[in-house]
């Protein structure tokens, strides 16, 4: 079925005009740039200035009747650590996870999957993006500070492109339910010998019913499990006003991994957002001090997805024997990752503050 979780996409290469080795997108100058011997190649009348990024037909997905156009087959390379889809250049036979550090042996397995219909390009550069995440960490109380300089000295972030899907709906929602007043009751009650007058808030309900409205537009879905979704959730909020149709020459030099979480399982959290949404109007509707909702009756319309690349960078360090990960924002910068304690930190503070309390101990005993 054309909506199963996908294999991830394969690497693109686009070789230098001047010498023949691979061009990368380059970030800050958002041109294709070779490393090689410096030539930029730009992306103008290319990716830039093509028409608006065109929606898909849910049901038609979900009917497996996508025109071919849309799909795209490619090879699988699963992580056995954390089941992560790896891409492989064709000439690699073995890698490591960029999820998790893990090494990887490549699959002979393909799937076919929904090609993605925009990209968000990378905004950072990769030294930016390590700043952050080194000043993210320094920022943290108790964090071990080998694993900083760790950080900033080890080995490259990886670029990778993370898989969502979008969703718009047109959505028309009855409901039942009660607006709460809230009134005021006197009441005498004895405080220790003395009678005193209080009021105590009282709540009435009436029975309320209506209609509410909305056109919801990109609600935005993961459709990767490589990552926590703690972390992703934490990289919000995206500027998906900057999506470009997608191109391929965005990837020069990144990964892009394919989605796991199928379109329809990608609606359903989609239609959970949704929900919340509705049940905020209505409350607003209803109207009053307080609201109970009873009962809603939803009806969903046109639904049309897409499916988008969004740009993080990702490390993964082993220090001490543990895996820790970070992810950047490769569009904002924002930063998260697996909080590291120090024992060592956590054990001084301990001691300083058992020092500082004997302290002013010491000096209340003196002065009594």
């Amino acid at each position: 079925m054309t909506t199963a979780p996908s294999a991830p996409l394969a690497d693109h290469h686009f070789p230098c005009d001047n010498c023949g080795a691979d061009l990368r997108f380059d970030p800050k100058a958002r041109q294709l740039t070779c490393d090689h011997c410096g030539n930029h190649q730009s992306l103008d009348g290319g990716p830039w200035g093509t028409p608006q990024i065109r929606e898909l037909d849910f049901n038609n997905a979900l009917r497996d009747n996508l025109p071919a156009v849309e799909m795209e087959e490619t090879r699988v390379s699963k992580c056995p650590n954390c089941a992560a889809e790896v891409a492989f250049d064709a000439e690699l036979h073995a890698t490591e996870c960029p999820f998790c550090a893990t090494p990887v042996v490549t699959d002979t397995g393909s799937h076919r999957h929904i090609k993605p219909r925009g990209v968000l390009p990378f905004a950072l550069d990769e030294e930016t993006a390590r700043e952050a995440m080194t000043d993210w960490l320094g920022g943290l109380w108790f964090a071990p500070g080998g694993l900083q300089e760790y950080a900033r000295k080890g080995r490259k972030m990886q670029g990778i492109y993370v898989p969502y899907w979008t969703f718009d709906a047109d959505t028309k929602s009855s409901y039942t339910g009660e607006r709460g007043t809230i009134y005021y009751e006197t009441r005498t009650v004895m405080r220790g010998e003395r009678q005193q007058k209080v009021r105590v808030p009282k709540v009435r309900w009436r029975a309320a019913r209506g209609r509410v409205a909305r056109f919801f537009d990109d609600v935005l879905v993961l459709a990767s499990r490589s990552l926590p979704k703690r972390f992703t959730d934490a990289l919000e909020p995206w500027d998906l006003g900057g999506l470009e149709p997608y191109a391929p020459e965005f990837l020069a030099g990144f990964r892009a991994e394919g989605y796991a979480v199928a379109l329809e399982d990608g609606f359903g959290e989609a239609r959970q957002k949704m929900d919340q949404v509705i049940a905020r109007d209505i409350r607003f509707d209803i109207g009053g001090d307080r609201q109970r909702i009873h009962q809603v009756q939803t009806d969903v319309r046109d639904v049309t997805f897409k499916h988008i690349l969004l740009p993080v960078w990702l490390a993964a360090y082993k220090y001490r024997g543990e895996t820790y990960r970070f992810v950047v924002n490769g569009s904002t910068g924002k930063v998260q990752g697996e909080r590291p304690w120090s024992t060592i930190k956590i054990a001084f503070a301990i001691l300083i503050g058992a020092i500082i309390a004997a302290g002013v101990g010491y000096g209340v005993a003196m002065n009594q």
